[in-house]
This record gives structure tokens, C-alpha cells and sequence, in this order.
């Protein structure tokens, strides 16, 4: 007997027997028990996930004798038609080799004539959406008002170029795609029925490959069972696979988070030597990211699609604010990619950027600019450089305020640098989110609330009305800050209520428009300024002064 592809073979002959599309077979099973078919049903989905065989599926079911909890029986007159292909009742068509007006004429036909072995006589038109907009005039008028025992079944891939009117005409189901643990699940159970060696991990990489398809998935086994000799090893069907098994996406994202640039590198020189597809590259590391931030949010997020231990691995080792950051200039880069001079230099530019804005300490990110003014010099004057001892006095620096903000991120602690001694509840409230070492939202949330009461077991906050916080993520962080400090729990209360006193964030905001100040009267009180104003009629341009950083 001539040889059997597996996706042939194994092809499911019940609604038992599907994979992964239960919310489907559910609902015809039902719909078979209690007698309540539909005359024309349309089943959607990308390729391989089974619209074809549902439709058989169902056609047997609607003329088997001997249903057996909705299942075709297997065994009756009719089954055993369907199965040696001899079912006079049942007409399959490909819509995309039949796309003329005439060939739908011709296949509607025979509508009106009772069936001649089954109960129903079924049309199954594959691939419908290929007929031409004469074709689905002439099919309309029979799907709005077919024969009694007239049923059809269209599948279509792409359900967006069928006509409304047929569309409203059908009962759709939309089948999924298969998730990489059905498809691997599959696998492993054919492969003990044939009696093929596999390893697990080799079966994990046709999977990911098939693309959510089943029929796909097993077109790739036999493949893979072929390149081995009988056995599927990671290593052969690694090598077999080439470039689609081989995009270095984990690696590059686990680089990412320990900012090693010379893993990135070299990971981006590897692949470039495979020639990868740079741009797929970039679409599943966005994929992997979008999961990893709703990971971080949702601690018990799962897609079986994805790899949970790479997610977990990620949500630890990067802060919400990296994800967020990486994932919005890798999406920018998407659109950027194609006007690179080429595909890896654009990647790694992309990868560049991820590591050169990722936030870091703000001393480590803030730039120092000494007080400076530019001078407009007036209509039909030319300006003459500044005396050396104007130009030097106008870059000394402001005298000093004696109002200091509090810092916005706590600096990086060094071996050297001595621990912080703990905060005390005699300690001020900047002084306390100092030694918290508080980041992101957290340390937003507590610089806009002022102290209203701390003791060893309770802290209440103040919060500034006009602040808007998202989500409770920045009190939880605050909580186990002060808990960790104090050494034991406390109950964190903040109330959105109006103060006498100033929040940290304010402060802030008066010893920067303080410095301002000061260095605008600096600048304006300066001898060496004020002469070319005397002189050329200047003047300082606004907003162009700057206080030192």
C-alpha cells in the first residue's frame, strides 16, 4: 500500500478527535442533538487549522444513521461512503479553480433533486472568498432560500472579501490558531502510535515553525522524520529548519536586559551570517516584550504560545519602565528599518538606541550647562565677542540657594560608599525617601504626598489632588520600601487631600525656579553683559538663559 502523509493520515474523522477547536465542535455537536442545523455555515481561519475537515466532518455527521453523541458512528452505510470517497451526496469544490459565473450555475444545477443516498446533500466550497462577484450573485439566491435538504459549507481564509449579503446569510465560526503546546501534543501522540523515536525539544522547534497550523506542523514531521532516518533529533531538525529555528530572539532580549553590548553584537553577527530576516527579528522580540509587560502587571499571566520561563526571566530582570522604553523604539524601528543603508545596521541601531535611552541614575544622565544668555543684537549692529573678563564672570556660577531638592532617583550605591543609616520617624519625609532609594512610579507617588503621621506600624500620607497615579503598583513598591527600612510591617493609608504643607515635588519646583531666578539676575547684573547692551543695543533673547545644572 502506497505511503501515507501523516496530515492524510491522522486527519481528525470526528469532532473527538480535533485539535483545539472545541468552541467549534461544541457548538455543532449541539446543534446536531437537538436537531437545529442551519442551511449554510462558513468557517473561517488561517491555513492548516482545520476549516475543511470540520466541514467533513459535519457532512458526515448530518447524513450518518447511527450518530453516536453527535460523532459520526464510523461504521454505517453512509460513513463508510465518506470514508472511500463515494458519497454521491456530498459535492466538494475548490472556489479558486472555479471561479466563473458558469461553474456556479453548473454546480447548483442539481440542487432541486433529493439526495440519493444521504439525508442531506452538502456542498462544500473551499476557498470561497475566490469566486467572482457574478459567481456570488448566482450563489445568493439559493443560499437565501435553498432546498430543505440542501446544506452548505463554505471555508474561507480570508472572510473580509465576501460579500455582506452572503456573509448574513451563514452561520460563521472563526477557527483558531493552535497554540504551540497542542501542536506539540500531537505530534508526540503520532509518533508513539507510528513507533518513531523523537526528542522533546526537537518537537518543540517543528512547532514553532508550523505557525499556529496543524496540517502544516505535521508536513513538517514527516519532513523531519525523513532528514533523520527514522528518529526526530533536536540537532537534525535544527539544522534541517536552518533560519526559521535559528533567530537568536532570547538571547538577544536576555543581552538587552544585562546591557551587554558585545552579546548584542555578536548575536546580530550571527544572524546576519544566517541571513535572518531582521525585520521578523524585531516583530517577535516586540511580541516577547508586549507579554513580558502584561506579565509584570498581572502576576499570573500566561500565554501558552510563549515560552513562561523566558517571560518570567525578562519580567525580573527588566523594570516596567525598560520594557515599555525598548518596546516603543523597537516599534518606531519597525517603520525606520526599511530606510536603513541595511537591515543589520538599521537592527543594530535600533539595538543602540534600546541601551543608549534606557534610564539609568540621574546623575548619571544629567548634563551639567554652566548660566549662559544669547544676545540678539539689535537691527543693523554687528556683535563683537565679549571681553574675556565679561565672557568670564557671565560663566561663573549663580551663588547658591539654600533650598536643595530632594534628588529624583536615588544614586547608584558604590562598594565604597557606607549604607545609609536607617530613617527614623523623627527624620523628614525627604530625608526618609532618600534613604528608600525609591524609583519610577513609587517615587512619583511619594514625592507628591507630604507626612501626616509615622510611627512603627503606621505611616499616613497626604497626597497632592492635582496628582493623577496610575493603578495601585506604586503603593505596593512604597509599602515594602518602608517595611524593608523600618524591619517590620506597616500599614500604608494615602488619602488625595489638600495640605499646608509643601510636598517634595513643590520644593522641588521652588528651588528650580529659585536657581532660575538667580541666574537670570546673574546674568542680567553682569558688567560684561550689561556693556554690550550698552554698546550694540543687544538684548537677551527669552528662555535662553540657563541655570547650572
Amino acid at each position: 500500500m502506497a505511503y501515507q502523509v501523516l496530515a492524510r493520515k491522522w486527519r481528525p474523522i470526528n469532532f473527538s478527535q480535533l485539535v483545539g477547536q472545541e468552541h467549534v465542535s461544541l457548538s455543532l455537536k449541539h446543534a446536531l442533538e437537538n436537531n437545529r442545523l442551519h442551511h449554510a455555515y462558513l468557517f473561517t481561519g488561517s491555513r492548516g487549522v482545520g476549516k475543511t475537515t470540520v466541514a467533513r466532518i459535519l457532512a458526515k455527521a448530518m447524513n450518518c444513521e447511527q450518530r453516536q453523541d453527535a460523532n459520526p458512528c464510523g461504521v454505517c452505510p453512509v460513513c463508510l461512503a465518506f470514508a472511500d470517497g463515494r458519497f454521491l451526496d456530498l459535492i466538494e469544490v475548490d472556489a479558486a479553480s472555479r471561479t466563473k459565473v458558469e461553474d456556479t450555475r453548473e454546480l447548483l444545477e442539481n440542487c432541486q433533486y433529493a439526495p440519493h443516498q444521504g439525508r442531506y446533500k452538502v456542498y462544500i466550497i473551499d476557498e470561497v472568498h475566490m469566486l467572482s462577484g457574478h459567481s456570488f450573485n448566482a450563489l445568493l439566491k439559493t443560499l437565501e432560500e435553498p432546498p430543505e435538504h440542501v446544506k452548505f459549507l463554505l471555508a474561507t481564509t480570508d472572510p473580509q472579501k465576501i460579500p455582506v449579503t452572503v456573509l448574513s446569510r451563514c452561520l460563521q465560526f472563526n477557527l483558531k490558531r493552535l497554540t504551540l503546546e497542542q501542536i506539540q501534543r500531537q505530534m508526540e501522540f503520532i509518533l508513539r502510535q507510528e513507533q518513531i523515536a523523537y526528542e522533546p525539544a526537537a518537537l518543540s522547534l517543528l512547532a514553532r515553525c508550523a505557525d499556529g497550523g496543524m496540517r502544516d506542523g505535521l508536513s513538517l514531521l514527516d519532513q523531519a522524520i525523513v532528514y533523520g532516518n527514522g528518529e526526530v533529533k533536536e540537532d537534525l531538525v535544527s539544522a534541517m529548519l536552518g533560519v526559521a529555528a535559528r533567530q537568536p530572539v532570547a538571547e538577544i532580549l536576555r543581552a538587552l536586559a544585562q546591557a551587554d553590548l558585545s552579546v548584542l553584537l555578536a548575536k546580530t553577527a550571527e544572524a546576519a551570517e544566517l541571513n535572518n530576516d531582521f525585520a521578523d527579528i524585531l516583530q517577535q522580540m516586540l511580541a516577547i516584550l508586549h507579554r513580558t509587560a502584561l506579565l509584570q502587571q498581572l502576576p499570573g499571566f500566561s500565554d501558552p504560545a510563549f515560552d513562561h520561563a523566558l517571560l518570567a526571566e525578562l519580567a525580573a530582570a527588566l523594570s516596567p519602565e525598560d520594557v515599555q522604553l525598548f518596546y516603543q523604539i523597537g516599534l518606531i524601528s519597525q517603520r525606520d528599518l526599511p530606510l536603513a543603508p541595511d537591515p543589520r545596521s538599521g537592527f543594530e541601531m535600533t539595538l543602540l538606541r534600546m541601551l543608549t535611552f534606557k534610564p539609568g541614575p540621574a546623575e548619571a544622565i544629567r548634563s551639567s550647562k554652566p548660566a549662559a544668555a544669547k544676545l540678539a543684537p539689535a537691527a543693523g549692529h554687528v556683535t563683537e565677542p565679549a571681553p574675556p573678563a565679561a565672557a568670564d564672570r557671565a560663566a561663573r556660577p549663580a551663588p547658591a540657594h539654600n533650598v536643595e531638592p530632594p534628588p529624583s532617583e536615588p544614586k547608584p550605591k558604590l562598594e565604597s560608599e557606607p549604607t545609609p543609616a536607617k530613617p527614623t520617624a523623627a527624620a523628614s519625609w525627604e530625608e526618609i525617601i532618600t534613604a528608600l532609594r525609591l524609583s519610577g512610579f513609587s517615587l512619583q507617588l511619594a514625592n507628591h504626598c507630604v507626612l501626616e503621621h509615622l510611627d512603627q506600624h503606621s505611616c499616613r500620607l497626604l497626597l497632592d489632588p492635582g496628582y493623577h497615579h496610575a493603578g495601585s503598583r506604586g503603593e505596593e513598591k512604597l509599602k515594602e520600601a518602608l517595611e524593608k527600612y523600618f524591619g517590620n510591617p506597616i500599614k500604608l493609608t494615602i488619602n488625595k487631600q489638600a495640605s499646608d504643607q509643601i510636598t517634595p515635588a513643590e520644593a522641588q519646583k521652588q528651588a528650580e525656579a529659585e536657581k532660575m531666578r538667580q541666574a537670570e539676575d546673574s546674568i542680567r547684573n553682569d558688567p560684561g553683559v550689561q556693556n554690550l547692551i550698552d554698546r550694540f543695543d543687544a538684548r537677551i533673547l527669552p528662555g535662553s538663559i540657563e541655570p547650572l545644572g
